[in-house]
């Protein structure tokens, strides 16, 4: 059999990750604002926060929805040549599918005349697919690894749907019924359909084929073999790098039955800019507007700190037993009371009743944070800053807008994020 030549009849040129000529002209950005992720890869490592990264699962801040609309505005007065608007994690879009959803109409109210896309895993998406098109997503990629559950039980240490953890076969066969489905939901919805497959060498590289042909025969319009990224503190941080000849080999078998993507170049889930020329200020943006609030028009009074004596922001969220309020007023910040947290023990209960107790707060000053505490307190509305330094710097930033020089930036993620457990997290 020859290679496979029919050429996809992609919605819009100018969508630079599917149309090469495009990549030199049109401007993407990534607007990182999905955080958890509902599978473990086993080669991935979401540790952020280093500019001089570019591969998936890499952001410099997470922004909630309403930042990520303000960033994207004044991102827009440097790249008026941005064409396609995506979310692509850190984690997977549809892990976050509320912070996703609101992320997309807003910023389809203000840019109405741009492309829209996704990059998931494809757990969890199908719900939503009947939306995409009134909200404006005209392309989807899924990263699809294997189509075989007895391989992928290899690739993932868990899945987790509908709060319950699935692992080894049990949890690939759930994930690959989910991914398959969700290719032949999208296309009947009109929806460009890229399939990212990882090269994992000894895993899957004798795999493209099958891959292939299982997703083409679902209507997939392109796909990608990308060369597996060997990640530190990972299931296969001593994975070999494929080599030129594997890379060739499975691109070859894969072309047998699909358009292959030739022009990838490994984007961060804040990348912005054009495809393989990242526009260096945006590093910075996404920081500062990451520190402003998560609502406009915030009017809660109230800021809570993680202290261990009332001078310092010090403590993990975890550890604080009770947490200092403040209140800025005419005359300064004062201290309001001391309030006791819930109690260890109960899961993300623990972290709903935080939620609870702060409802009159807009923001939690702490020195750590898990993952799962973050994004309960980050849906009810509470801004979550994580420093070490005076109170007072917090509450400037805070209340003020003042930048805060004591972020512990390379810390925002570890807890978390990177995390080998049971994917319950924080108790």
């Amino acid at each position: 059999m020859g290679s496979y030549t029919e050429k996809p009849l992609f919605e819009a040129p100018a969508h630079p990750c599917f149309d090469k000529e495009a990549r030199h002209m049109h401007a993407r950005v990534h607007l990182p604002v999905a955080p958890k992720c509902n599978i473990q890869c086993n080669y991935c490592n979401r540790k952020y926060d280093c500019v001089n990264e570019s591969r998936p699962g890499v952001t410099s801040a997470i922004l909630s929805p309403h930042q990520a609309l303000e960033y994207l505005k004044e991102l827009y007065k440097h790249l008026e040549n941005i064409s396609v608007i995506g979310i692509a994690g850190p984690g997977d879009p549809f892990a976050n599918p509320d912070e996703t959803m609101k992320t997309l109409q807003l910023v389809k109210a203000e840019f109405p005349d741009k492309l829209f896309c996704l990059s998931s895993n494809g757990l969890n998406i199908i719900p939503y697919i009947a939306s995409f098109k009134s909200i404006g997503v005209t392309h989807v990629t899924l990263t699809i690894n294997a189509v075989d559950p007895f391989i992928g039980k290899d690739i993932y240490s868990w899945v987790r749907t509908n709060k319950k953890v699935y692992r080894g076969e049990e949890g690939a066969s759930i994930l690959l019924e989910e991914q398959l489905t969700a290719i032949l939901l999208l296309k009947k919805q009109g929806i460009t359909v890229k399939i990212n497959s990882i090269i994992l060498p000894g895993i899957n590289d004798f795999h493209f084929s099958d891959i292939a042909a299982k997703v083409k025969s679902l209507g997939a319009d392109v796909m990608n073999c990308i060369p597996v990224y060997p990640n530190k503190d990972t299931v296969f941080s001593g994975i070999e790098n494929p080599d030129t000849n594997m890379i060739s080999s499975t691109r070859k078998a894969a072309s047998m039955n699909m358009k292959l993507m030739t022009h990838c170049a490994r984007c961060r889930a804040d990348a912005a800019g054009l495809l393989g020329s990242d526009f260096d200020d945006s590093y910075r943006m996404i920081q500062e507007y990451a520190r402003r609030p998560i609502m406009p028009n915030d009017d809660r009074p109230l800021v809570a700190v993680a202290t261990n004596e009332g001078l310092l922001v010090n403590l993990h969220l975890g550890e604080a037993g009770s947490l200092y309020i403040y209140r800025q007023t005419p005359n300064g910040f004062k201290f309001v009371e001391e309030r006791p947290t819930p109690k260890a023990g109960d899961g993300n209960f623990r972290w709903i009743e935080l939620a609870r107790i702060m409802s009159d707060c807009r923001a939690l000053l702490t020195s750590g944070v898990g993952n799962n505490p973050l994004t309960i307190l980050q849906q009810s509305g509470i801004r979550v800053i994580q420093m070490t330094g005076l109170i007072d710097e917090g509450l400037e930033a805070v209340y003020n807008n003042k930048p805060l020089r004591t972020v512990k930036k390379s810390e925002m993620f570890k807890c978390g994020s990177s995390c080998k457990g049971n994917a319950r997290g924080c108790g």
